[in-house]
């Protein structure tokens, strides 16, 4: 974008703003039609930002903008912020401390409001801010005395189970499920988001030899289904659909999107699954029937993490595009493509991901699809680094204009 059409977008929405207009509450249902151009600002473990935890507030503020500047020179136009990473918050919440990303303290005031800055700056670049929040991972260790003190991890620890070295909330508790809908509600009370985003964590991804210990639950709560897998897939069902029916109710115009893991089932499974063979299955394996939402209407976009090269045998780029696009058939859900720009020139990938203009063939080839109505980049890191080219030819080849 050149310096003068960004600061007429610019100028246009701090105009809007100035009138009192919902420039930024209304850009969910303003962008609905356009082409999504996204990337992914993950924040857990300081993957993209903060770069470290205990950087100052201008520090953290100047890193913020950098990629949000980076995003517009990309001809992007849609930013997922991960704001809720570990049953933490990057915003002043009623109901969960400080993020540890942000000063290396949980619970400590970073002396700022990271999610209200992004959201007043992404709307000021003409940028969607889609928050991106993990609705049950609580920590990435094993104990829960180093929670902050009043953790509601700590204040209710029958409601946390320890797998895989990490703390998760029990989806099959009631309460549960209305705490973390109450904690990122909390932001969509308080800020004018365009979205709210999960990526692919329901039920913790398979960890071999180790089991989710939700017995108690499943006693009290699992009598009406025939195997404790059906009743798991219950739970997740009541919250994504409870989470996007309260979602419309406290802001009209926020979208509710989710990013799962791009295998629903494989066909060897069930008839109705993806030509691949993959080692994990979202049905299965996560208790997360993704296809289902979409059939059901629930959400307002899916973004499948479809992050394989055109031809791998396991889990083809170009099987799965057209499996999704049909998923989407009559919906009216709106299909994003997750795209892996990390494995770009990664000297651990195979060939294919050497080559700079694997991703843009990817984007050559969705557009055949009539539902795939835009991509989302991994991560943002990635998209400023763009180790061997790959973003710069995707931005070349297909976001010749600036971003709609």
């Amino acid at each position: 974008m050149s310096r003068r059409a960004f600061t007429v977008a610019a100028a246009s929405v701090a105009a809007g703003l100035a009138k009192g207009g919902d420039a930024a509450a209304g850009a969910g249902s303003r962008h609905r039609g356009r082409e999504m151009r996204g990337m992914w600002v993950a924040t857990v473990v300081n993957i993209d930002w903060p770069s470290k935890p205990g950087l100052s507030p201008d520090q953290q503020r100047a890193e913020l903008i950098a990629h949000l500047d980076e995003a517009v020179r990309r001809r992007l136009n849609a930013v997922v912020l991960q704001v809720r990473p570990t049953a933490d918050a990057f915003w002043p919440s009623t109901y969960e401390p400080w993020s540890e990303y942000l000063t290396g303290t949980q619970g400590k005031d970073p002396g700022w409001d990271p999610l209200g800055t992004a959201v007043r700056e992404a709307h000021y670049r003409g940028l969607e801010l889609h928050a991106w929040f993990n609705p049950f991972r609580i920590a990435m260790h094993a104990d829960p005395s180093r929670l902050v003190p009043g953790h509601p991890a700590r204040v209710h620890p029958e409601w946390v189970v320890p797998y895989g070295g990490k703390l998760f909330y029990n989806p099959g508790l009631p309460e549960v499920r209305r705490f973390v809908q109450q904690a990122m509600l909390d932001a969509v009370r308080r800020y004018r988001l365009d979205a709210v985003h999960w990526d692919d964590y329901f039920y913790p991804y398979p960890v071999a030899g180790q089991v989710f210990d939700d017995d108690d639950a499943f006693a009290r709560y699992g009598g009406a289904f025939p195997d404790r897998a059906s009743w798991r897939r219950d739970n997740i069902d009541r919250l994504v659909r409870e989470m996007g029916t309260r979602i419309k109710k406290t802001r009209p115009g926020t979208q509710f999107g989710i990013s799962p893991f791009g295998v629903w089932r494989n066909a060897a499974t069930d008839p109705t699954g993806s030509d691949t063979r993959a080692g994990v299955q979202t049905y299965d394996d996560l208790y997360a029937d993704t296809r289902g939402w979409v059939r059901k209407r629930w959400l307002d976009y899916i973004c499948p993490q479809l992050y394989w090269h055109i031809g791998l045998p396991a889990a083809d780029y170009a099987k799965l595009v057209p499996w999704w696009d049909e998923v989407a058939r009559g919906t009216g859900v709106r299909l994003y493509v997750g795209e892996a720009l990390y494995k770009a020139g990664d000297p651990a990938q195979p060939a294919p991901w050497q080559d700079p203009t694997e991703l843009s063939r990817h984007l050559t080839y969705a557009k055949g699809f009539p539902r795939v109505r835009g991509h989302v980049f991994y991560s943002a890191k990635h998209v400023a680094a763009d180790r061997i080219g790959a973003m710069q030819r995707v931005v070349d080849d297909h976001y010749t204009y600036p971003a709609p």
